[in-house]
């Protein structure tokens, strides 16, 4: 495989949290790094001041306009999905249009994401979906919907693994516990009943997120696809 430095890199929801470290990640690697951003203007600014990695406005739920972006990028070497919205609360309460659109960005996104990538994409490519732990443990209430929508990328995860292994193409979802960004706080008011679940007492960091990402991203991983790859902090063991 080529080096990090000559491929292109596209990454969904860049402009914040781990989106931003895993911008970072790899425009300090030398790659031509692309992210979208919908709501963040001045955070994305900032990223792509900092790392030279282009800033796109893209809204993730709008479905034409996401593969457009992706198809105006050209071949994409690494296609990395963070964007997702969190609602939590009681469903009886919740608002199915906002349920609704929670779907769009977590789970319809990824797929056509994906799938418009792929379609130029070279050989020996990389698909990475940024998930979470609630797919596999929910241990709260009010986030049924969320954990839904995360566990669906497991399927997606394994059918396209297979969709596109023959190209050498992988796909494989990263599962993060509480990450300290600024949706999820260290020191926010959850943070000690989040711990009290953890094998290690912490948040874990952005920077953990995207190193991980950038291992399943080099030519050392071309065997690993169709896999959840947890990094929580023992939150789910």
């Amino acid at each position: 495989m080529a080096p990090v430095s000559a491929k292109s890199v596209m990454i969904v929801g860049g402009s914040r949290g781990i989106g931003a470290a895993i911008v970072r990640h790899f425009a300090s690697a030398g790659a031509t790094v692309r992210f979208t951003y919908s709501g963040s203007r001045d955070a994305a600014a900032s990223v792509a001041a900092a790392t030279g990695a282009q800033a796109i406005w893209s809204d993730a739920g709008d479905r034409d306009a996401l593969r457009s972006v992706i198809r105006d990028a050209g071949p994409i070497d690494i296609l990395v999905f963070n964007a997702g919205l969190f609602l939590a609360g009681d469903p009886l309460e919740l608002a199915a249009d906002a349920i609704d659109r929670m779907i769009d960005v977590n789970v319809r996104a990824p797929y056509h994401a994906a799938v418009e990538a792929a379609r130029a994409m070279p050989g020996g490519g990389r698909i990475l979906f940024i998930g979470s732990v609630n797919a596999d443990r929910t241990p709260f209430p009010g986030i049924a919907a969320y954990a839904m929508t995360k566990a669906a990328l497991q399927g997606l995860t394994r059918g396209l693994a297979r969709d596109f292994g023959a190209r050498g193409i992988t796909v494989n979802t990263i599962q993060p516990g509480p990450t300290d960004t600024d949706m999820n706080p260290s020191d926010g008011p959850f943070a000690a009943a989040l711990h009290d679940v953890m094998a290690i007492k912490r948040h874990g960091t952005a920077e953990e997120v995207a190193s991980l990402v950038g291992y399943l991203c080099g030519d050392q991983s071309g065997g690993i696809t169709g896999a959840m790859h947890m990094i929580d902090g023992g939150f789910a063991a």
